[in-house]
């Protein structure tokens, strides 16, 4: 939790409250359905939630945004950034039944109000949202193709709608068809050596549905 505060001193007491929340809830439930690995439960701050929030050091979401968590698995970004940004709707999915049965509890635990979770492949959701988020759960075109039509229009943040992924490692081959992309490297953000190879990978998307 300190690793938290080390680069988000501005938390309120029930952020504060909520994070603090987090480990003893997924190490309750991860005993019962494994959903982190034992090294990652015991380094969840640092690998799950500090990870989440890099998304939270590139933009700071305006209330009423809506975003989509594409393959959540235990719920990452997405609850974490459900926390950061309780002013903005995410609606997390995943196609493992047993995955979102944690991402539910963990939700509930913490009474989160502002997060819907959903049993189902990211083709068959039919709306749309200001940014699609995800943890690398696919390579860049394939992710793509899953999430077309799922992208809003209206602008309404600082950054262009479309979709923040977090990747890991040398990309140059995977996303060298995107005129449009950014990357951005994490360790930019934070200090520690887990984040030396990670990045934030940001692909505007133009909906002309």
């Amino acid at each position: 939790m300190d690793l938290i505060l080390k680069y988000f001193p501005n938390l309120t007491d029930d952020q504060i409250s909520k994070f603090q929340k987090l480990e003893a809830l997924y190490q309750d439930w991860n005993l019962k359905i494994n959903v982190v690995s034992r090294k990652d439960i015991d380094e969840l701050y640092l690998r799950h939630v500090l990870h989440s929030l890099g998304i939270a050091k590139l933009i700071s979401f305006k209330d009423g945004t809506k975003l989509m968590d594409v393959g959540t698995g235990g719920g990452f970004p997405g609850i974490p950034l459900a926390i950061m940004f309780p002013e903005c709707s995410f609606h997390l999915v995943d196609s493992i039944a047993k995955k979102l049965k944690v991402v539910s509890e963990v939700v509930e635990g913490l009474e989160l109000t502002n997060v819907k979770v959903t049993h189902s492949r990211v083709e068959e959701i039919d709306d749309t949202y200001d940014f699609i988020v995800s943890r690398a759960v696919a390579a860049m075109p394939t992710f793509v193709h899953w999430t077309k039509g799922k992208i809003a229009k209206t602008q309404q943040n600082d950054l262009k709608n479309g979709i923040i992924y977090l990747k890991g490692g040398d990309l140059t081959e995977e996303l060298q068809g995107y005129k449009t992309i950014s990357i951005y490297d994490l360790k930019t953000y934070f200090d520690e050596d887990f984040f030396d190879t990670k990045k934030i990978v940001h692909l505007p998307i133009k909906n002309r549905g």
